[in-house]
């Protein structure tokens, strides 16, 4: 007779878990097998290419500058280290830096440089200063093309600069167009008539006044498109104040600051200053001379131009009743 033995209950249990427990652990290990082989047949049917194309990630170019904890410190860097060094902007003309005589020689030029102001018609309740400085567009018109049936070439200060400095001929008849002020009449009215005959003129703005946006004075853009036209935007200070007798602050902001504006708003260094109302020292031109301009144009009457006195260019002063015939008596007189 077989016994049969009697296990208690908790046993039993026990022996019943573990069966399960194994049955498990061998049913994972034939899954196991299974998936890999799957892995194996798959690779073996395509052996050079990945079961999934992977996307490249993109290059990304860091734009922010990244701001440290305030505990930390980071070693300074200047701002020209971390910035690409810039390629200088080649100019049409290669002005050279000034100097009064490179060459060693002093010369003296009979050039005569014209001075206008208002290009308007004088309003019927003008002063004398404003109708004796207004020259109307017909009579500008008038004078221009009677500067050219007398054979006259219309040239730039840097074309006057550039002779005395170093001889570079001039025109058998050249003659300055110049304008004080900035008034607007300038753009509306003797532009296009300069344009139209294509001959260059300087008009020497006074910044501040172009700044506070000024009805009766130029803007920024108006000067911008002159200038591409051949038109010269030079300084004649910042607010029109007399610059004799001045200590050497005040004329360092007239200079650094006039020539800074210009040089923002339309990307070109000014050389040459026109003395507001002609008033100056010597004092001015030393200041003037070592911001870099190359001359200065006074109210002085004259024609004859002096190489070692680039600052002190004598100009001819044209009035409200200038004619024709009495502008080109002006340009003959022995100055």
């Amino acid at each position: 007779m077989t016994s049969e033995v009697k296990l208690p209950v908790r046993q039993q249990g026990d022996i019943r878990a573990y069966g399960i427990l194994a049955w498990l652990l061998i049913s994972l290990v034939w899954l196991g097998g299974c998936t890999r082989g799957a892995s194996v047949v798959a690779a073996e049917l395509t052996p050079t290419a990945p079961l999934v194309q992977a996307t490249p990630t993109p290059t990304m170019t860091a734009t922010a500058t990244a701001t440290l904890p305030p505990t930390a410190t980071a070693t300074p860097i200047s701002l020209a280290a971390r910035l690409p060094t810039p390629t200088p902007t080649p100019t049409a003309t290669p002005w050279p830096t000034y100097a009064p005589t490179p060459d060693g020689l002093v010369r003296t030029l009979r050039v005569p440089i014209l001075m206008y102001h208002y290009l308007s018609t004088p309003p019927a309740d003008a002063d004398i200063y404003r109708r004796d400085l207004s020259v109307a567009p017909e009579l500008f018109a008038a004078h221009l093309d009677r500067l050219l049936a007398e054979g006259y070439t219309a040239v730039s200060l840097y074309s006057v600069i550039d002779a005395l400095q170093r001889g570079t001929p001039l025109p058998d008849k050249p003659v300055v167009i110049t304008f004080d002020d900035g008034y607007r009449d300038n753009y509306e009215n003797a532009f296009p008539l300069l344009r139209a005959r294509s001959m260059p003129a300087t008009i020497f703005v006074v910044t501040d006044f172009i700044d506070e946006q000024r009805p009766e004075y130029l803007t920024w853009d108006m000067a911008r498109e002159m200038l591409q036209a051949g038109i010269s935007i030079e300084s004649h200070g910042r607010n029109h104040f007399s610059l004799a007798g001045r200590d050497d602050d005040y004329l360092v902001w007239q200079a650094l600051g006039s020539l800074e504006t210009i040089e923002y708003e339309l990307g070109v260094r000014p050389r040459f200053v026109s003395y507001p109302a002609g008033e100056y020292d010597q004092r001015t031109i030393d200041i003037f001379q070592s911001a870099n301009y190359w001359a200065g144009a006074t109210t002085v009457q004259g024609a004859m131009l002096n190489s070692a006195q680039p600052f002190e260019l004598p100009r001819i002063r044209v009035r409200g009743d200038t004619t024709p015939d009495q502008l080109i008596r002006l340009l003959t007189l022995d100055w």
